[in-house]
């Protein structure tokens, strides 16, 4: 019995252990050797994203580490993480968990997360950040009327580091990180661009079908034009169990070249593209230039930094791996026929697709390149 007493405290701390280890990577396995990627929000979902484009070559880059980093307050079990990255397959992803809370008073200044934020900044050549639900307007000087906040310390936490890097109209002082790695890489999609903007000092439309188009419900929403549909509305009026959450629709590049000449997107091409959003960009973060537009110019669909051209971002989503692979078949509307995301998109689609994700991996190449050259 005191065998299996002894027995049960040593696997319970090797088990403690082992937790602390895999969430604290920069004290326990930051190597100066390797180069490293952030992934804002490392969820199951977001870790097997990255992994799987590139496994499949649509992200390019052989020799990269990735650190998930993330705040201990979000409303997300990062133990389904843990488990993930036990697996042999997954080593080049680690986790690094900040601790503490913060207040949306301390967000857009230095505060107690400011140092480590610094710490990952000098330790890696780009971040991401992914889609998730709706930050708090009040953040951006908003009365709440149209936002469901369901994660507001992930916010708090994503738009304070998004402001180290980036700056923002919030202070003409503050220096942020990028000035010293003017090359670093940041990218984000739907809420990552929502997010870069409102970090930046812009705000956002808390509802495009109630603030833009004056539409009172699903039903006024759904005689709109399908391109001036962000996601799909039809789930509110009907339990089809096929019907997608997203919508496909057409943007249009601006005459800002990062398109036509970082993205070397086809001139003539209307790509189709995956979202699924309510929200969008309104009054625009400092200096942000806008690069792509739903094709009424009603949405902003894509940024770029005016003075850091490695930091990009788009409202739509690339990333989903139903878009590089045949898949389950669901439809839009109850009388679509079943198709799947892949069979949605015609080849110049799946085109302009992969030669983002080009685009992206020389972005952190040259972010990696830049680094060495210091």
């Amino acid at each position: 019995m005191k065998n299996f007493g002894k027995l049960l405290i040593i696997f319970v701390l090797i088990l403690f252990q082992n937790e602390a280890f895999s969430q604290n990577f920069l004290e326990k396995e930051l190597s100066p050797n390797k180069t490293y990627v952030l992934l804002d929000h490392p969820t199951v979902k977001n870790i097997e994203t990255i992994n799987f484009l590139l496994t499949n070559h649509i992200f390019q880059l052989p020799e990269i580490e990735f650190i998930g980093v993330y705040s201990q307050a979000e409303n997300y079990d990062y133990n389904q993480s843990v488990a993930l990255l036990k697996k042999p397959e997954m080593s080049r992803f680690h986790l690094q968990k900040l601790d503490g809370v913060m207040s949306s008073t301390q967000i857009f200044e230095q505060n107690e997360w400011t140092d480590i934020f610094k710490k990952l900044f000098d330790h890696s050549v780009g971040i991401f950040f992914f889609g998730g639900p709706d930050i708090q307007p009040e953040i951006y000087g908003q009365k709440n009327m149209y936002s469901v906040v369901t994660d507001p310390n992930r916010h708090l936490f994503e738009l304070s580091f998004l402001y180290h890097l980036l700056g923002g109209y919030q202070s003409e002082e503050f220096l942020p990180f990028l000035k010293e790695k003017p090359g670093y890489f940041i990218t984000g999609f739907c809420l990552g661009l929502q997010s870069i903007n409102v970090a930046s000092g812009g705000t956002l439309t808390q509802d495009i079908p109630a603030q833009t188009y004056s539409k009172k419900n699903a039903e006024e929403t759904l005689k709109l034009k399908k391109d001036q549909l962000h996601r799909n509305y039809w789930q509110e009026i009907t339990k089809d169990t096929l019907l997608m959450d997203d919508n496909f629709h057409q943007i249009v590049y601006t005459a800002h070249p990062f398109f036509l000449e970082k993205v070397k997107a086809d001139k003539s091409l209307r790509p189709l593209v995956l979202s699924a959003h309510h929200q969008s960009i309104d009054e625009l973060g400092k200096n942000l230039i806008v690069t792509a537009t739903s094709m009424d110019g009603q949405v902003i669909e894509g940024i770029q930094h005016r003075l850091y051209e490695n930091v990009f971002a788009v409202q739509f989503h690339p990333e989903v791996p139903a878009l590089y692979k045949e898949g389950k078949m669901l439809k839009f509307t109850p009388t679509d026929a079943p198709k799947s995301y892949f069979e949605n998109l015609s080849p110049e689609d799946r085109d302009f697709h992969r030669k983002y994700w080009e685009t992206i991996s020389k972005a952190i190449k040259a972010s990696i390149k830049a680094e060495k050259m210091k």
